[in-house]
């Protein structure tokens, strides 16, 4: 079982979870588009709608057990998230131990999930920018796995495919779990979180 050191354990006031795409209704289905996938779910679970933009971001928040989440979808593209992110931790007063980032990885098979308090950014554009913005590494993210591409085929084009007919039930599968993780991360927090959810496939 994992444990984390004594700082990254402390509860927060303001919490974050923030989903990485591209904006526009031409990339909606994109795997590219899974952390935006993932806080819609988010905030269809906790009843609530993304009601406003600020910082070029889609934001919305509730407040449960005297804390408060935020849920965010930046909308300056994925290679230029850190932008948004950067303005919402500071605005809000949020530390990084309480901000978690959900993104797609190509590293990962479909199906599985992997949550980790800090890393590189392992080729992804989006949390490279933030990693550049807020000048650390050391962020929790949830990694989303979508699976290498086929054949010859480039990362950057398979990313902005939509999900075959095939992948479709996996990948609400996968999100369904995702939310899952997410509200832990939130009410428990991130080592709750990985213990619980780490490497977990579908049908475990």
């Amino acid at each position: 079982m994992l444990t984390l050191p004594a700082e990254m354990l402390s509860s927060c006031e303001n919490n974050i979870i923030i989903g990485l795409g591209n904006p526009g209704r031409q990339y909606k289905g994109n795997r590219h588009n899974v952390g935006f996938m993932l806080v819609d779910r988010l905030a269809s679970r906790l009843g609530v709608t993304f009601s406003r933009v600020q910082f070029r971001a889609l934001l919305t928040d509730v407040h449960q057990d005297g804390k408060r989440l935020f849920l965010a979808k930046p909308q300056t593209y994925m290679n230029d998230s850190g932008q948004a992110v950067g303005a919402l931790l500071k605005f809000y007063k949020i530390p990084l131990r309480c901000m978690l980032v959900a993104y797609d990885d190509v590293d990962l098979p479909l199906g599985i999930l992997r949550l980790r308090p800090g890393g590189g950014s392992a080729g992804q554009k989006g949390v490279g920018s933030i990693i550049e913005r807020l000048g650390t590494e050391d962020f929790p993210r949830l990694r989303i796995g979508i699976g290498r591409p086929p054949g010859n085929m480039l990362a950057a084009a398979y990313v902005l495919q939509d999900f075959s007919k095939d992948e479709t039930d996996q990948i609400s599968m996968i999100l369904e779990r995702g939310v899952d993780a997410g509200l832990t991360f939130f009410k428990d927090g991130l080592e709750k979180a990985m213990n619980l959810f780490n490497a977990q496939e579908i049908g475990e």
